[in-house]
Protein backbone atom coordinates (compact mmCIF):
# COMPACT_ATOMS: atom_id res chain seq x y z
CA UNK A 1 0.00 0.00 0.00
CA UNK A 2 1.58 3.43 -1.14
CA UNK A 3 -1.02 5.91 0.40
CA UNK A 4 -4.29 6.09 2.59
CA UNK A 5 -6.56 8.75 1.04
CA UNK A 6 -8.97 10.21 3.77
CA UNK A 7 -12.21 12.04 3.49
CA UNK A 8 -12.60 13.64 7.04
CA UNK A 9 -15.65 15.65 7.94
CA UNK A 10 -17.42 13.15 9.41
CA UNK A 11 -17.48 12.23 13.50
CA UNK A 12 -16.09 8.79 14.62
CA UNK A 13 -18.26 7.25 16.88
CA UNK A 14 -18.17 3.94 18.34
CA UNK A 15 -16.13 1.67 20.13
CA UNK A 16 -12.90 -0.85 19.52
CA UNK A 17 -11.52 -3.09 21.72
CA UNK A 18 -7.45 -2.46 21.93
CA UNK A 19 -5.12 -5.51 22.34
CA UNK A 20 -2.29 -5.43 24.09
CA UNK A 21 1.28 -4.82 22.25
CA UNK A 22 2.99 -7.79 20.35
CA UNK A 23 6.84 -6.18 21.53
CA UNK A 24 5.67 -5.94 25.41
CA UNK A 25 3.44 -9.97 25.51
CA UNK A 26 6.07 -11.69 23.56
CA UNK A 27 8.81 -11.12 26.21
CA UNK A 28 6.66 -11.25 29.15
CA UNK A 29 5.64 -14.86 27.72
CA UNK A 30 9.59 -16.05 27.70
CA UNK A 31 9.82 -13.72 31.44
CA UNK A 32 7.25 -17.19 32.30
CA UNK A 33 10.33 -19.45 32.24
CA UNK A 34 12.01 -17.53 35.39
CA UNK A 35 9.25 -18.88 37.94
CA UNK A 36 7.46 -22.58 38.57
CA UNK A 37 4.00 -20.38 39.75
CA UNK A 38 1.22 -20.38 37.01
CA UNK A 39 1.47 -16.48 35.37
CA UNK A 40 -1.37 -15.23 33.90
CA UNK A 41 -1.21 -12.68 30.59
CA UNK A 42 -4.32 -11.12 29.83
CA UNK A 43 -5.40 -9.02 26.70
CA UNK A 44 -2.53 -10.82 24.72
CA UNK A 45 -2.76 -9.58 21.11
CA UNK A 46 -3.89 -12.33 19.08
CA UNK A 47 -1.40 -12.66 16.29
CA UNK A 48 0.78 -15.15 14.48
CA UNK A 49 3.43 -14.84 16.70
CA UNK A 50 2.30 -15.26 19.73
CA UNK A 51 0.67 -18.72 18.69
CA UNK A 52 4.56 -19.05 17.62
CA UNK A 53 5.93 -18.34 21.40
CA UNK A 54 3.12 -20.58 22.65
CA UNK A 55 4.12 -23.36 20.62
CA UNK A 56 7.86 -22.85 21.81
CA UNK A 57 7.26 -22.63 24.86
CA UNK A 58 4.82 -25.95 24.23
CA UNK A 59 8.02 -27.43 22.85
CA UNK A 60 10.09 -26.91 26.54
CA UNK A 61 7.25 -28.83 28.67
CA UNK A 62 5.61 -25.53 29.48
CA UNK A 63 1.97 -25.88 30.12
CA UNK A 64 0.10 -23.15 28.49
CA UNK A 65 -3.68 -22.16 28.19
CA UNK A 66 -5.64 -19.78 26.10
CA UNK A 67 -9.44 -18.55 26.53
CA UNK A 68 -11.34 -16.86 24.36
CA UNK A 69 -10.83 -13.55 25.52
CA UNK A 70 -6.82 -13.82 25.20
CA UNK A 71 -5.98 -14.65 28.64
CA UNK A 72 -2.81 -16.59 28.36
CA UNK A 73 -2.39 -18.97 31.47
CA UNK A 74 1.60 -20.15 31.37
CA UNK A 75 3.18 -22.84 33.80
CA UNK A 76 6.52 -23.32 33.34
CA UNK A 77 6.37 -25.99 36.83
CA UNK A 78 7.90 -29.11 34.32
CA UNK A 79 9.82 -27.74 32.00
CA UNK A 80 11.57 -30.97 29.86
CA UNK A 81 13.24 -29.05 27.11
CA UNK A 82 16.34 -26.18 27.22
CA UNK A 83 16.43 -26.30 23.35
CA UNK A 84 14.53 -24.18 21.37
CA UNK A 85 14.76 -25.22 17.74
CA UNK A 86 15.31 -23.71 14.54
CA UNK A 87 12.37 -24.74 13.27
CA UNK A 88 10.85 -22.13 16.03
CA UNK A 89 13.57 -19.72 16.18
CA UNK A 90 13.70 -19.02 12.68
CA UNK A 91 10.30 -17.58 12.54
CA UNK A 92 10.29 -15.23 15.12
CA UNK A 93 13.15 -13.49 16.27
CA UNK A 94 11.52 -12.38 19.51
CA UNK A 95 11.91 -16.49 20.15
CA UNK A 96 15.64 -16.05 21.18
CA UNK A 97 14.51 -14.24 24.03
CA UNK A 98 14.19 -17.61 25.71
CA UNK A 99 17.91 -17.91 26.41
CA UNK A 100 18.34 -15.51 29.16
CA UNK A 101 15.47 -16.82 31.56
CA UNK A 102 16.57 -20.64 30.92
CA UNK A 103 19.64 -20.04 31.18
CA UNK A 104 18.86 -18.43 34.77
CA UNK A 105 16.74 -20.63 36.20
CA UNK A 106 17.95 -23.82 34.87
CA UNK A 107 21.56 -22.89 34.11
CA UNK A 108 21.36 -24.02 30.77
CA UNK A 109 20.18 -23.27 27.31
CA UNK A 110 20.27 -24.29 23.99
CA UNK A 111 18.98 -21.61 21.56
CA UNK A 112 19.28 -21.15 17.47
CA UNK A 113 20.47 -18.45 16.25
CA UNK A 114 17.45 -16.65 14.48
CA UNK A 115 18.61 -16.47 11.65
CA UNK A 116 19.75 -20.09 11.58
CA UNK A 117 23.68 -20.32 10.68
CA UNK A 118 24.33 -17.17 10.12
CA UNK A 119 23.86 -14.02 12.77
CA UNK A 120 22.80 -11.92 10.05
CA UNK A 121 21.69 -8.32 10.30
CA UNK A 122 20.50 -8.12 13.56
CA UNK A 123 23.45 -9.21 15.51
CA UNK A 124 22.59 -10.94 18.70
CA UNK A 125 26.79 -10.58 20.15
CA UNK A 126 25.46 -8.03 22.66
CA UNK A 127 23.03 -10.42 24.52
CA UNK A 128 26.03 -13.22 24.13
CA UNK A 129 28.39 -10.81 25.86
CA UNK A 130 26.18 -9.62 28.56
CA UNK A 131 25.37 -13.40 29.37
CA UNK A 132 28.84 -14.13 29.22
CA UNK A 133 29.70 -11.20 31.70
CA UNK A 134 26.64 -12.59 34.05
CA UNK A 135 29.10 -15.97 34.19
CA UNK A 136 27.94 -17.63 31.51
CA UNK A 137 29.97 -20.15 28.95
CA UNK A 138 28.85 -19.90 25.68
CA UNK A 139 29.81 -21.67 22.69
CA UNK A 140 28.05 -21.07 18.80
CA UNK A 141 27.96 -24.11 16.88
CA UNK A 142 26.11 -25.57 14.12
CA UNK A 143 23.46 -22.55 14.28
CA UNK A 144 23.04 -22.74 17.99
CA UNK A 145 23.91 -20.91 20.65
CA UNK A 146 24.68 -23.14 23.64
CA UNK A 147 25.61 -21.97 27.40
CA UNK A 148 25.41 -23.11 30.36
CA UNK A 149 26.17 -21.87 33.96
CA UNK A 150 28.39 -23.34 37.12
CA UNK A 151 26.21 -22.37 39.60
CA UNK A 152 24.09 -18.76 39.65
CA UNK A 153 24.65 -16.08 37.50
CA UNK A 154 26.31 -13.44 39.18
CA UNK A 155 25.44 -9.87 38.86
CA UNK A 156 27.66 -7.03 37.69
CA UNK A 157 27.84 -3.58 35.16
CA UNK A 158 27.06 -4.79 31.53
CA UNK A 159 27.72 -1.92 29.03
CA UNK A 160 26.12 -2.47 25.50
CA UNK A 161 28.00 -1.29 22.64
CA UNK A 162 24.82 0.12 21.37
CA UNK A 163 21.42 -0.40 22.17
CA UNK A 164 19.52 -3.38 21.59
CA UNK A 165 15.65 -3.96 22.73
CA UNK A 166 16.09 -7.67 22.44
CA UNK A 167 19.38 -7.50 24.25
CA UNK A 168 18.14 -5.43 26.81
CA UNK A 169 15.11 -7.72 27.33
CA UNK A 170 17.31 -11.13 27.53
CA UNK A 171 19.90 -9.67 30.20
CA UNK A 172 17.30 -8.30 32.13
CA UNK A 173 15.64 -11.91 32.71
CA UNK A 174 18.58 -13.05 33.27
CA UNK A 175 19.56 -11.12 35.99
CA UNK A 176 16.47 -11.49 38.02
CA UNK A 177 17.92 -14.59 39.30
CA UNK A 178 21.59 -13.96 39.51
CA UNK A 179 23.12 -13.23 42.81
CA UNK A 180 24.07 -9.54 43.69
CA UNK A 181 23.59 -6.29 41.31
CA UNK A 182 23.35 -6.09 37.84
CA UNK A 183 23.15 -2.32 36.18
CA UNK A 184 22.36 -2.67 32.72
CA UNK A 185 24.13 0.68 30.36
CA UNK A 186 23.61 2.18 27.56
CA UNK A 187 20.28 -0.29 27.41
CA UNK A 188 17.04 0.39 25.68
CA UNK A 189 14.15 2.42 27.20
CA UNK A 190 11.33 1.39 24.75
CA UNK A 191 7.68 0.90 26.30
CA UNK A 192 8.02 -2.76 26.13
CA UNK A 193 11.33 -2.99 28.16
CA UNK A 194 8.96 -0.87 30.67
CA UNK A 195 6.25 -3.66 30.62
CA UNK A 196 8.75 -6.58 30.98
CA UNK A 197 10.37 -4.65 34.06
Amino acid sequence: MDKLQIQGGTPLDGQIRVSGAKNAALPIFAGSLLTAEPVTISNSPHLHDVTTMIELLACLGVGVSLDENMQVEITAENVSSFCAPYELVKTMRASFLVLGPLLARFGEAEVSLPGGCAIGSRPVDQHLKGLRALGAEIEVADGYVRAHTNGRLVGCDVHMDLVTVGGTQNLMMAATLATGTTRLFNSACEPEIVDLG
